[in-house]
């Protein structure tokens, strides 16, 4: 008997066609080191990393697999929302992933079918969908992360070139990416939500200087970015000009929807693992922890997935997509003490290449902080979900019709 009795006839027949796929293409899980983490402290292994995604969005574009509910006029599929649903079960056994890259089409791919013109569809979406092109996001700056909306960068129009200077930060990847997608002032007289446009950059146009962060775990996959008159074509702008906000709303919702579904294994099967190594797994307190866990990391994945869903269909979001992001801070919180907790001191004090493990704990415990941060800080959601899904009054400050450029800065 199938294992998913609930599929159609159409649905067991797509179901086969992947198992088929991934069975003749795809790295089994079961090779893969399930204590491996993210980051890397080399930055030839990071570079790596980065194209073995590249490379398997291509295994997946050439063979058809890519992009499955997009139009088939850009590359996609042109499958019903159920494809990616069931992609994404049987691709849960296997270790082969898009990695950043991945994440990268989540959240330009919408921004682009929702937003773009037919001739920016044309020229962007293919190359993005079977990576022959990679993306870098350029919204935070120092000063303007949380209150992103407050952005110092500027672009002149010079003709038919927009012309832009300012300071970038945060931005993963970068060092490695082709273009990028750009948030720059274009009209300092609007108030600050309503004078922002959104650009598309060829990272490698004169100008652009990309100086890698370091990070406590040794990995840079941060960068600071620095434009110096930079030029980019007037028709590479995404939305309106002065109207940058509305699709860079698309990108957060489709980023706050990818870091709450999360990606890869879960944490609770790592968990699990611990608890029966270390003799936790009687403990009726450590089960009921382990069970919440567990719960929130399923929860996760449905929003995330309704989510794209609606923007996919070109549909408001059914829920604030910050409650996903909200959700997977916690769970970070959780699942961080608790693996620190089953595995003790030893865990602190190990080496990375002598105990697999007690590194994931420790990058367990590092990454209930990073997750509050990237995407947006917990407190912002926060606020966000409390104005914008609950009707409370906004935070004191300046009226939201001053202008950007009548706004005291630092």
């Amino acid at each position: 008997m199938s294992r998913f009795p609930t599929d159609t006839p159409e649905q067991a027949k797509f179901r086969t066609a992947v198992q088929t796929f991934l069975a003749e293409n795809a790295e089994p899980r079961a090779e893969s080191d399930p204590w491996q983490v993210s980051g890397f402290s080399d930055d030839n292994d990071a570079r790596a990393y980065f194209e073995d995604g590249r490379c398997w969005q291509r295994t997946l574009a050439a063979h058809g697999w890519a992009g499955l509910t997009w139009p088939v006029e850009y590359g996609g599929g042109g499958h019903p929302v159920w494809a990616d649903r069931i992609f994404r079960e049987e691709s849960a056994h296997y270790n082969s992933h898009s990695g950043f890259i991945g994440a990268t089409i989540a959240m330009l791919g919408p921004t682009l079918l929702a937003h773009a013109t037919p001739e920016l569809k044309t020229r962007f979406l293919p190359s993005l969908l079977n990576g022959e092109a990679t993306w870098c996001q350029l919204f935070s700056e120092p000063g303007s992360g949380s209150d992103l909306a407050s952005l110092n960068t500027r672009a002149i129009l010079d003709g038919d070139e927009w012309v832009v200077d300012g300071q970038k930060v945060w931005n993963s990847c970068a060092q490695f990416a082709d273009w990028g997608f750009l948030l720059a002032r274009t009209n300092p007289e609007s108030p600050k939500h309503r004078g922002i446009t959104f650009l598309l950059v060829d990272m490698a146009s004169p100008g652009i200087e990309v100086r890698p962060l370091v990070q406590a775990n040794g990995s840079a996959h941060f960068n600071e970015v620095f434009l110096s008159s930079v030029r980019i074509p007037s028709n590479q702008v995404v939305g309106d000009v002065n109207g940058g906000w509305s699709p860079t709303r698309t990108v957060l919702a489709n980023e706050a929807a990818f870091i709450g579904r999360g990606e890869g294994p879960s944490a609770s099967d790592r968990l699990r693992d611990l608890a029966t190594r270390h003799g936790g797994l009687e403990n009726p307190i450590v089960r009921q922890r382990l069970a919440r866990i567990i719960s929130r990391e399923r929860l996760q994945n449905f929003m995330g997935q309704r989510i794209q869903t609606a923007v996919r269909n070109g549909q408001s979001p059914p829920f604030d997509p910050a409650l996903t992001k909200v959700m997977a801070a916690r769970t970070k919180v959780l699942s961080g003490n608790l693996a620190a907790e089953l595995t003790g001191l030893a865990a602190m004090a190990s080496s990375e290449t002598e105990d697999p493990e007690g590194n994931w704990v420790r990058a367990e415990i590092l990454n209930r902080f990073a997750i509050s941060i990237g995407g947006g800080t917990t407190e912002v959601q926060k606020n966000n979900l409390a104005e914008r899904s609950l009707g409370l009054p906004r935070d004191p400050g300046q009226n939201s019709e001053t202008a950007w450029k009548d706004i005291p800065r630092n």
